[in-house]
Parts: C-alpha cells; structure tokens; sequence
C-alpha cells in the first residue's frame, strides 16, 4: 500500500534508505553531503512524502519525496529497499505521486538521476521521462516527462 509518510514511525528508515540506497550513488564531495544529511528533517518537512508498506501499520518499504512548484512536480528522492526493489513499489510511489500532481494542475514532472545510476535512468526512461539536460555542477542527469 502507498500511505502518507508518519514522521515518528517513518523517519527513522527513511533516512536509512537515504544512507543506503540514495548516498551510495552520489558524487558529492564528503563535506556537501553532510550538510546535506543535516538538512534532511527541513527538507522532509517541505513537499509531500509518500511511504510504501505492506499494510498500514508497516514500516517502509520505500519513499517518494516531492514537491510542486507552479505546474511543475518536482521528484526529490525516490529510495526503495534493496530487498523490496523490483516489485513495483518504486511504480507505485511515482504513480501516486504523479496522480497528486495532476490533480492539482502539474503539466509536467522533472527529476535528478545521478550520473552513473544506470538503473534510475532506465527506471524513468520506462516511465515516459527522458533526459533534457546534464548537470556538471550536480553530476546529474534532469529528466523530464510532460502530462
């Protein structure tokens, strides 16, 4: 099931996925990810945060962690258990968050694929996104699909 993340029950893997699953494919310098870290209870308190479960009381299997700016949604971070990958929940969290998107006038959706995540861009290739500009200074790949 997709559920609206509980901060007391979720935060705590979710910053865990963040460690494992995100951190690993990052090329920032030590230093900018540590700030990075820190600021991570801000950033989950700005946009949305959708968690995947097996039922309602469940941990988190994964996240999905955006925001919408004008027409636009913006995918932060996206992070499923390596456990868990593999069986559509990374589907899920986008189409949920893609849906809520839509319903609030989006007409478009934007992401950061780091460059080297050859498994992220092929996730959102499928998806219908494709990449519109690479990033030198973030070392990233934006992506973009139009509604």
């Amino acid at each position: 099931m997709i559920r609206y993340r509980r901060p007391k029950q979720d935060d705590a893997i979710i910053h865990r996925l963040i460690e494992t699953e995100l951190v690993p494919l990052s090329h920032l310098p030590a230093k900018m990810l540590n700030q990075v870290k820190k600021e991570l209870p801000d950033r989950l308190g700005r946009g949305v945060t959708l968690v995947a479960s097996h039922d309602y009381d469940s941990d988190p299997l994964g996240f999905v962690h955006f925001m919408l700016h004008g027409n636009l949604l913006y995918i932060d971070m996206l992070a499923i258990d390596s456990s868990s990958k593999r069986k559509r929940w990374g589907n899920m969290l986008m189409d949920r968050a893609e849906r809520f998107a839509l319903s609030r006038g989006c007409l478009r959706s934007r992401v950061a694929v780091d460059i080297g995540n050859a498994a992220g861009l092929a996730f959102y290739e499928k998806l219908g996104y494709s990449v519109v500009r690479y990033s030198s200074q973030g070392m990233c790949y934006e992506m973009e699909k139009r509604f």
